[in-house]
């Protein structure tokens, strides 16, 4: 074995300008991210991997408001789930997902239409009117899904992303 066996393919200084050049474009990548809307931003990461819609937040805490009477949507005490959602909620990077279920028997059905989905977003939406004419969340920051389950609505309150 020979000394210029052991030399390197290239020059030690061209790896270390490869290396600085490569720095400078990240410096310059971060620079302009800076300006860009992080909303945008993160709509072009999405589109890139090929996803088509938003994932919902990510749960990190729950409510429930139970004791829905069978076939019906009237609210009963909501006192609990309004105290939870106003100070949870408080964060404005949180989404508030309101689930409201039926529990699939023949008597909890909208009493108009015979629809359980229906009576489901009903009960859904009478607890996301209490929490917005309270003023404990913005209307925008409320999703409304309907499920089956029980007598009840249930509050998933999950971070959203985006900046104070």
């Amino acid at each position: 074995m020979t000394f210029e066996d052991d030399l390197p393919a290239r020059p030690i200084w061209l790896t270390t300008l490869a290396d600085l050049a490569l720095l400078l474009v990240g410096f310059f990548v971060l620079l302009q991210a800076d300006q860009v809307d992080p909303n945008t931003l993160a709509a072009g990461f999405r589109a890139g991997f090929g996803i088509k819609e938003q994932a919902p937040a990510m749960p990190v805490d729950l409510a429930a408001v139970n004791g829905f009477a069978p076939g019906s949507a009237q609210l009963p005490d909501g006192a609990a789930a309004l105290a939870w959602a106003g100070t949870a909620a408080a964060d404005p990077r949180t989404r508030l997902r309101i689930i409201g279920e039926v529990d699939g028997s023949a008597a909890d059905v909208d009493p108009v239409t015979g629809s359980g989905p229906i009576l489901a977003a009903d009960r859904a939406r009478a607890v996301a009117a209490m929490l917005v004419r309270a003023r404990a969340v913005a209307p925008e920051r409320i999703a409304i899904v309907t499920a089956r389950g029980k007598r009840r609505a249930v509050l998933s309150l999950g971070y959203d992303g985006g900046r104070q």
